[in-house]
C-alpha cells in the first residue's frame, strides 16, 4: 500500500534515511505525570541540549511547541500529543483525547502521538479513538505514533511486567498497527528475544520507551539489544530530562542508535564527559 505523499515526506524527517534511525525525546510528561517533574522547568534548555546531543524528534504538547519553536533546528521534528492521562482519576488506565489530527497538521507537526492504555473501563472507547486517529492520519497524510505501553508509565518495569505480562505489550503493539499506526513505541519486555517477537508481530518501525529512571548502563544496553533485533530507535523522557547532563546522555543514545556504537563504548564516553564536569 502506497502511503499518501505528505506522510512519506514527514516520515523521512522523523526517521533519518541514511541510518534508518530515530532518537525521540519525550517532553510531554506535564500531561501524563501525576506530579510535576523538575527537569521540565526550562523547556528551551532541554530542547537545545537534546538537539546538540543528536536527538531528532520531540514529543510535546502544542502549548510548549509554541514556546520552544524558536529553538528548533531545521531538521528537527515535532510529534504532537493527541491524548493525556487522567492521572488524578480514581479509575485506572483512563486516557482522554485533547486534540485532533487536523489541528496537528495545521500547527505544523510531523506526527501525532496517542498513548494507548488497554484493560481499563474505557478500553472500547480507547480502541475507537485509536481507530479514528488512524483513519484521519491516512486521509490527511500525517504519521501516527502509537505508544503501545503498559497502562501506567510511572510504576517500575518489573512491577508492570508482573501485573500485565508480555502478552499485554504484544497485543497492544499489534492492535495499534492494525488500526493504522506508522510507528509503535513500546516498553522493553525484559529481554532481547521477547522484543524481537514484538518487532516480528508489528512489521512497522519500533522504538523503545525509556520508562522510569534507570542506570545509564542499563538504558544504553537495552537500546543496543533492541537495535540488534530490529528497533529503529528510542523514545526517552525522564532518563534524559531528569539526568544530570541531558546533552551527554542524549549523545550516548545517539551513538548507539544513529551511529551503531556498542553500549559499552557509548557509556565510557558518557562517563568521561560527566567526570569532566
Amino acid at each position: 500500500m502506497i502511503k499518501p505523499l505528505g506522510k512519506e515526506f514527514r516520515l523521512k524527517r522523523l526517521i533519518r534515511c541514511e541510518t534508518n534511525s530515530s532518537v525521540i525525546c519525550a517532553l510531554d510528561h506535564g500531561m501524563t505525570s501525576p506530579k510535576f517533574l523538575s527537569g521540565l522547568r526550562d523547556m528551551k534548555a532541554r530542547v537545545n541540549e537534546v538537539q546538540r546531543g543528536g536527538g531528532n524528534v520531540f514529543m510535546m504538547g502544542k502549548g510548549f511547541a509554541r514556546i520552544t519553536v524558536g529553538e528548533f533546528m531545521r531538521d528537527t521534528s515535532w510529534a504532537m500529543l493527541l491524548s493525556a492521562s487522567a492521572a488524578g482519576c480514581p479509575k485506572p488506565n483512563i486516557v482522554v483525547q485533547i486534540a485532533e489530527v487536523e489541528e496537528a497538521l495545521r500547527l505544523g507537526a510531523d506526527a501525532v502521538v496517542v498513548y494507548v492504555a488497554l484493560t481499563g473501563e474505557n478500553e472500547p472507547q480507547m480502541i475507537r479513538f485509536v481507530g479514528e486517529v488512524g483513519r484521519e492520519c491516512e486521509k490527511l497524510g500525517m504519521p501516527f505514533i502509537a505508544e503501545a505501553e503498559y497502562p501506567s508509565a510511572y510504576a517500575t518495569l518489573e512491577e508492570l511486567k508482573q501485573e500485565y505480562g508480555f502478552d499485554y505489550l504484544l497485543r497492544n503493539s499489534r492492535l495499534c498497527v492494525e488500526l493504522g499506526a506508522d510507528i509503535v513505541k513500546t516498553n522493553w519486555p525484559g529481554d532481547q528475544e521477547l522484543f524481537a517477537q514484538i518487532v516480528e508481530a508489528t512489521a512497522v518501525p519500533m522504538v523503545v520507551a525509556g520508562g522510569t529512571l534507570i542506570s545509564d548502563e542499563e538504558l544504553l544496553t537495552r537500546m543496543e539489544q533492541a537495535m540488534e533485533v530490529g528497533a529503529i530507535g528510542c523514545s526517552v523522557g525522564r532518563n534524559i530530562f531528569q539526568h544530570e547532563n541531558p546533552f551527554a546522555l542524549t549523545r550516548a543514545l545517539s551513538r548507539v542508535i544513529h551511529e551503531r556504537w556498542g553500549a559499552k563504548d557509548a557509556l565510557e564516553e558518557l562517563r568521561a564527559t560527566l567526570h569532566q564536569g
